[in-house]
């Protein structure tokens, strides 16, 4: 066996070289959901797979703390620099793989002995000395292939029951998703410090004491998952909370409409009711020849008819009161108002739902309507329909650039951030899907495109 000394070193050499760079891969995969632009994870991969081999390199053992825990410290850094956002998911997610990486060593180190153990025991190989090469290497690749296996299969369930990924940690629930990580890493040093200690005292199997162990390391690996899964359904709790009082303002919204449309109503039966004086004042004007005076009244009369009306009739008096608010205050902040828009008289769609639509992309043209250029800025409202689709585009000048939720696929904005587009659009899309429709949204030429197609029953 001595005398193949450097080809088993070359062998351990690969092996070492591949488990770095599958491990990093390991990491990488796990950030990339994570990161705005899922395809820099492959710096994160580069990072940890370079700093371990340069470690080793160095003659220090990878699977020590300190090895560890500095690829995994360059790795953070990496990925901040790469994603400059979300700090604390960050350190969530580089202790949860430094956690990982222990126990799947830990559970793998005790299967390799126990194989191990059994393989140096039995008749066949205490017969075959020339076979302990073979059987030392494909230890080496058990050991490699097991724990990237149990890598994978933990990576994989953490990301499935992370499912807000784009929510922003606050500390506290940083501090809480900690603990089963602690937990579980320190409960791993101990274990292994008493199990080494026996074995080098002994020289003997630690038998049941590893059966034990084993279990606790699994559990330790299932409660990460666990917590993590808890911790997503009081995001989606708070989610629900916070979609509930967007629809109580919606609401709110709603009953201001139904408020102003009634003031309209009332001012044309007003006017409705005094029109046949109207009528015979401008008769009498006229009767008398006094034109000057009938052509003055007569456009006062236009005047308040209009200023009754309203400038946009859409054909529903609740869509013109929500285009014409949103036409006033486009107006108040220089932005030109375009509206091509009507009510499908006679289908299924109802006034509510076209308002919930209409108050929401119009409220993210107002405040995000901008040129580059200086020119004057321009929102457009159109509607029309193919057959039973019914389409509405609302499109703005716009002057930014989109951050996109890999989650949603829509813009995706923050209390801390709202340089795009992105506060309502679920809205919108609840509404679209009520209608078996859906949205589009398109950025082109410093033009900012919502379409919403819904499907009118016959």
């Amino acid at each position: 066996m001595m005398e193949n000394r450097p080809f088993l070193d070359l062998a351990a050499g690969l092996l070492l070289v591949v488990e770095q760079i599958l491990t990093g891969y390991c990491l990488g995969r796990l950030v990339k959901p994570f990161l705005a632009r899922p395809g820099k994870y492959r710096r994160v991969w580069a990072a940890y797979s370079a700093a371990m081999l340069l470690l080793a390199a160095m003659q220090l053992h990878p699977a020590s703390s300190t090895t560890m825990g500095i690829g995994i410290l360059t790795a953070f850094f990496v990925l901040c620099l790469t994603d400059k956002r979300n700090y604390e998911q960050k350190i969530f997610l580089c202790a949860a793989f430094f956690s990982l990486c222990w126990l799947a060593y830990a559970i793998t180190e005790i299967l390799l002995d126990s194989l191990y153990s059994f393989a140096t025991h039995t008749a066949y190989m205490a017969a075959r000395p020339q076979l302990w090469q073979a059987l030392y290497l494909a230890m080496r690749f058990f050991y490699l292939l097991h724990e990237m296996t149990l890598m994978s299969v933990f990576v994989g369930c953490l990301l499935k029951v992370y499912t807000y990924k784009s929510a922003n940690m606050s500390k506290k629930e940083l501090c809480l998703l900690l603990i089963p990580l602690f937990t579980g890493t320190g409960g791993f040093e101990i274990i292994h410090y008493y199990r080494s200690f026996f074995i080098l005292e002994t020289g003997q199997s630690t038998g049941p004491y590893d059966i034990r162990a084993l279990l606790y390391y699994i559990v330790s690996m299932a409660a990460v998952a666990v917590v993590v899964g808890l911790y997503q359904s009081i995001k989606a709790r708070q989610e629900e909370r916070l979609q509930n009082e967007l629809l109580a303002a919606q609401i709110d919204s709603i009953r201001h409409h139904i408020s102003q449309v009634e003031t309209l109503y009332q001012s044309i039966r007003a006017i409705r009711h005094d029109m046949a004086n109207h009528l015979l004042t401008l008769e009498s004007l006229y009767a008398k020849d006094r034109m000057e005076e009938a052509r003055e009244y007569s456009a006062e009369l236009k005047s308040a008819l209009a200023g009754t009306a309203g400038g946009i009739a859409s054909g529903n008096p609740v869509t013109d009161v929500i285009l014409q608010e949103w036409k006033d205050a486009a107006e108040k902040r220089g932005i030109r108002f375009r509206s091509d828009f009507y009510y499908p008289t006679g289908s299924d769609i109802n006034a509510f739902d076209l308002s919930v639509i209409l108050n929401n992309a119009l409220q993210n043209a107002v405040e995000h309507a901008a040129q580059p250029s200086g020119e004057e800025p321009l929102i457009s409202v159109r509607a029309y329909h193919r057959n039973n689709a019914y389409l509405i585009e609302v499109a703005n000048s716009f002057a930014g650039s989109l951050r996109w939720d890999a989650e949603s696929g829509l813009p995706a904005t923050s209390k801390e951030e709202k340089d795009g587009h992105g506060y309502g659009l679920p809205n919108i899309r609840r509404v679209a899907n009520k209608y078996a429709g859906d949205m589009a949204i398109d950025l082109k030429d410093g033009i900012f495109s919502l379409c919403v197609m819904l499907i009118m029953q016959k």
